[in-house]
């Protein structure tokens, strides 16, 4: 017994002393800011950067979680079909931190940057139906050729970090993009729809849709044309409900930064 205890005491220091040497000659820097991230750095970004990336300000509308700008109709509620329960985002996709952490999993290719979103996003407040209803997480699908050029579908890594948080499966393969689209970001809201129209269908064999309520998971989301698109996929497959998450939402005229 001594013997296997010194053994593992022995195997603790040898890693604990090959992690020391790691983070002496190779230092974690932050894939946004530049500095050194820390022993807290395992995603990339210091936490001084995801500080940077603050939660949407408050009040917030209980259904879409956009700030509410006073009283009265929420109209941002206006842009998301009826088929939607709620609507959740970490932090406003403006310039800076925010922007820069989605580049750095989306185009730099720190994949562990999608563990911090994740984790982020797992804290944000639903209504109690989400909360006890929500069956699985469908991560937004790439096109197969962006895929491949990509390496990775970054919906799906924070998709799953996020469903070992709330502890439900992950079903990447519920959704297919059916055909390649233009990018968004430079699209007007009415280009956006007519981009994503018919984009995307459920998977044939995707059985468990029927009478679920799912959470559809991104990156980002500015006007919902891509979202509402999956939503009106899933729920032609026989999903009840749909709910969204994104770790970042565009600001909209008038907003409160």
């Amino acid at each position: 017994m001594i013997a296997v205890g010194a053994s593992h005491g022995f195997r603790g220091f040898v890693a604990g002393t090959a992690n020391a040497l790691a983070a002496l000659l190779l230092p974690r820097i932050c894939a946004v800011c530049g500095e050194l991230a820390g022993e807290r750095g395992r995603t990339a970004i210091c936490e001084i950067c995801w500080t940077r990336a603050g939660r949407l300000p408050m009040p917030q509308c209980g259904r879409c979680g956009h700030p509410r700008r006073g009283e009265g109709a929420c109209a941002w509620c206006e842009s998301l079909p009826p088929i939607v329960r709620a609507v959740r985002s970490w932090c406003w996709a403006v310039d800076g931190a925010p922007l820069q952490i989605v580049h750095a999993l989306k185009y730099a290719g720190w994949r562990s940057v999608a563990d911090g979103m994740g984790d982020r996003m797992a804290r944000l407040e639903w209504p109690w139906d989400v909360r006890s209803e929500r069956a699985a997480v469908v991560p937004v699908p790439l096109a197969p050729a962006r895929r491949r050029e990509r390496g990775f579908n970054q919906a799906e890594l924070i998709a799953r970090r996020l469903a070992s948080h709330w502890k439900v499966p992950v079903w990447a393969n519920a959704l297919e993009r059916v055909r390649a689209t233009e990018s968004q970001t430079r699209l007007t809201p009415g280009e956006r729809l007519d981009n994503v129209r018919g984009a995307f269908r459920a998977a044939p064999h995707a059985l468990e849709l029927r009478g679920a309520h799912v959470v559809v998971v991104d990156d980002v989301i500015t006007t919902a044309a891509t979202l509402n698109a999956c939503a009106a996929a899933l729920c032609d497959a026989g999903a009840r409900i749909v709910s969204y998450v994104t770790f970042a939402r565009a600001p909209a005229p008038g907003d409160r930064r």
